[in-house]
């Protein structure tokens, strides 16, 4: 990626935009709203909701004050656990696009592996892009042996697998094996929830450069060929988080990020879920 304009190609052909904007824990309404339209003001081309979020009326609702035409604006949303299964899944579909007032999803995501769900949810996952309502489908919370469990039945396989991933938690063999797999990788709490903001590794390479900490974090992302959805409702760090298009990170600083990985998780572990 050089610049917010820019996409990756998925294994089905779709162009994705390698950078957009989350909006997990973001209030429906006003907030919401704010935050997208900044985003979209700001030349950002990616909006990632879900279901669980609430908030896929205020995205809706932001897209229509816009005034950006919709084939200009790639949106991702996600069933979440109590929806998974063949039917339900497919109810789950057609409530998230009467919320969000669109007919087509760019990307529709199982948000988490629920187990004896996830296969079934695929199916349905397969029929809403066979019948044209998803230009592609994927996973979020995947490990390894989720997505090779998932292939065995899978006519269609996962366009994307979203994951937690910050420097701390790198997921390497993961990212490995999904690119083996033609499987794009996704980084959800890209910043580590906020909590790497003040490391000092990353502040002492962003000095260097000129950069925040932020900016170090997002950069690492896109020279990694990671797509990531930076989350913010303040316009200052939503145009701050895209202004990374203008310096590289030398081999010395990768392998220093690279270096920071505790395999520490701020979210939980997709073996280990509850919800």
């Amino acid at each position: 990626m050089k610049s917010l304009n820019d996409t990756v190609k998925l294994n089905n052909g779709i162009a994705m935009p390698g950078f957009g904007l989350g909006v997990w824990k973001v209030k429906d309404g006003e907030e919401v709203i704010h935050s997208v339209l900044s985003a979209l003001r700001a030349g950002y081309k990616m909006i990632d909701t879900a279901a669980i979020y609430r908030n896929e009326g205020g995205v809706g609702e932001a897209l229509r004050r816009s005034g950006v035409h919709r084939d200009d604006v790639f949106i991702t949303t996600k069933v979440w656990n109590a929806d998974q299964g063949y039917e339900s899944t497919l109810a789950a579909f057609e409530t998230s696009t009467k919320k969000l007032g669109i007919e087509t999803v760019d990307l529709y995501l199982i948000h988490w592996p629920k187990a004896g769900k996830y296969k079934e949810t695929w199916k349905a996952m397969e029929k809403l892009y066979k019948d044209g309502r998803v230009r592609a489908i994927g996973v979020c919370n995947f490990h390894k042996h989720h997505l090779e469990d998932l292939l065995q039945d899978a006519e269609i396989k996962p366009a994307v697998d979203q994951i937690e991933l910050h420097p701390l938690l790198t997921q390497v063999p993961l990212r490995n094996y999904c690119y083996k797999q033609a499987i794009a990788i996704e980084a959800y709490s890209p910043l580590g929830s906020g909590g790497l903001i003040n490391h000092p590794t990353l502040n002492e390479i962003g000095k260097k450069y000129g950069k925040t900490s932020a900016q170090v974090m997002l950069r690492w992302d896109v020279e990694n060929e990671i797509i990531t959805i930076p989350r913010s409702t303040q316009e200052a760090h939503i145009i701050s988080n895209a202004d990374i298009f203008d310096f590289a990170l030398s081999p010395e600083d990768i392998d220093k990020i690279d270096a920071l990985n505790a395999d520490q998780r701020f979210g939980a572990d997709p073996d280990h879920f509850d919800f």
